[in-house]
C-alpha cells in the first residue's frame, strides 16, 4: 500500500475566502505513472488510491483514522501566512502613510 499525505489546504489565491482550509485532508501519494492512452489521447493511470480523497475536521483524527487502517502516513504542517491583506477602504483612509499616487 503506498503512502497517505495529511496536509490542510492552503487557501486559493484567486478567492478572498477561506472556505475548504479549515479540514485537514488524507489522500495517497502516486505509486504508478499516468499514462497517455494511444487512440484517444486521454490521461489515465492503473492506481486507484489516486481518486481517494478523505476530509477530517482535525489532524488527530486523520492521523487515528490512518493508524487503524495500517496506512503509512506522512504530516504537512500548514504554513502561516506572513502577509494579511488590506480592504480596498484603506486607499482612501485620512491617516494614509503613503501618499496618493494619482
Amino acid at each position: 500500500m503506498s503512502t497517505a499525505r495529511i496536509f490542510r489546504p492552503a487557501k486559493d489565491p484567486t478567492q478572498s475566502g477561506l472556505a475548504r482550509t479549515k479540514l485537514w485532508t488524507l489522500e495517497f501519494e502516486q505509486t504508478s505513472p499516468r499514462e497517455t492512452e494511444p487512440l484517444m489521447g486521454w490521461t489515465s493511470s492503473s492506481d486507484m488510491l489516486q481518486q481517494v480523497r478523505l476530509e477530517f475536521d482535525t489532524k488527530d483524527e486523520a492521523i487515528a483514522y490512518a493508524t487503524r487502517e495500517g496506512i503509512a502516513y506522512r504530516v504537512e504542517e500548514p504554513q502561516e501566512a506572513l502577509r494579511r491583506g488590506l480592504s480596498y477602504s484603506d486607499n482612501f483612509k485620512y491617516n494614509r502613510t503613503a501618499p496618493w499616487t494619482h
